[in-house]
């Protein structure tokens, strides 16, 4: 056994007996996983569902995806838009996307659900399948202009770079490019996004699938006011900050090693009232009200503070 690893074995010990004072200390349900399961409800039916951009966005897609192609939905302007309207109760469930297999992390999204009380309630994938597009009198030499989201564009650069002489000027979503190409009517602009925007908005799709990445797919989160606890729930994402000291992130990883819990994803946010100190997002597999839950959480309040249960869903993933 190396050095390395009797250190390890020996945190692992003092880990398990601080986790053991403390239950004996406090007894009961420890107060984050309390305090998110104390407002739980039940899944609404017929609920009004919210989404950052126009018509035709993979985030409508998304919406369509997870509750039907029946669903209530309606676009808003920014993601901070749709936790607004959660809070105030004017609508039940918000769909944003929260990362991408290509440029990973959408950092808004993150920072978003850490400033607002709210919770995942599901997840759900969407490929996709950027297409450039123009009116239908148009072509390929009229281009001068091309528009998408940041995001749109930074994924098919690869097939922009070919067209140097292109300006490329990011909008708010992909499907708002679309719309605003329409309503320009000039033959010069272009739009890159879904064919559902091309098919509401008109225009003509003039390359299919010009993303990079050909398997290029986004991963969307359900955000609710309350905790729900659907059925065929097995992952669970918190978060917490770590002590500033050497060694904090790793004693909070080894939780789930002793607990024999797979994490499957980890993200750091900065803390911007704390410079070079971060907050982190954490999912791994389980249900909330599986027994020894409650074990694992008090063992993480042992090692960093600041804990918060931000959901327990289903993984939907492909």
């Amino acid at each position: 056994m190396d050095d390395i690893q009797i250190v390890n074995e020996k945190y692992i010990v003092q880990l398990r007996e601080r986790v053991e004072r403390k239950l004996g200390e406090t007894g009961g349900i420890c107060e984050p996983l309390e305090k998110a399961l104390r407002g739980k409800r039940m899944p609404i039916e017929n609920p009004r569902v919210v989404y950052q951009g126009e018509p035709g966005a993979y985030s409508e897609m998304a919406a369509i995806d997870f509750f039907g192609k029946d669903v209530n939905s309606e676009g808003l302007l920014h993601f901070e838009d749709t936790f607004k309207r959660l809070m105030d109760n004017t609508a039940d469930y918000a769909v944003l996307p929260i990362e991408n297999s290509s440029t990973g992390a959408i950092r808004q999204v993150y920072d978003l659900l850490a400033k607002y009380e709210c919770y995942i309630v599901g997840e759900t994938t969407v490929r996709v399948r950027h297409n450039l597009m123009v009116l239908p009198d148009a072509d390929i030499s009229d281009i001068k202009a091309v528009f998408s989201h940041e995001q749109g564009l930074f994924q098919c650069e690869e097939y922009l770079s070919e067209h140097s002489e292109w300006e490329k000027i990011p909008q708010a979503d992909t499907a708002g490019s679309a719309r605003m190409v329409a309503e320009l009517k000039d033959k010069t602009k272009a739009a890159i996004c879904s064919s559902r925007a091309a098919e509401i908005y008109g225009l003509k799709i003039i390359q299919k699938e010009i993303n990079t990445n050909t398997n290029n797919t986004t991963r969307f989160v359900v955000i609710s006011k309350k905790l729900e606890l659907r059925e065929g729930r097995d992952k669970i994402c918190i978060s917490f900050k770590t002590r500033h000291k050497a060694g904090a992130l790793h004693e909070a990883l080894t939780v789930f090693r002793i607990y024999g819990l797979n994490l499957v994803r980890l993200e750091s946010r900065p803390i911007p009232e704390h410079n070079w100190e971060y907050m982190f997002f954490t999912e791994f597999t389980g249900d909330l009200l599986m027994e020894g839950m409650n074990t694992v959480v008090q063992a993480l309040m042992c090692t960093v503070s600041d804990i918060r249960i931000f959901g327990n869903f289903k993984a939907n993933l492909f």
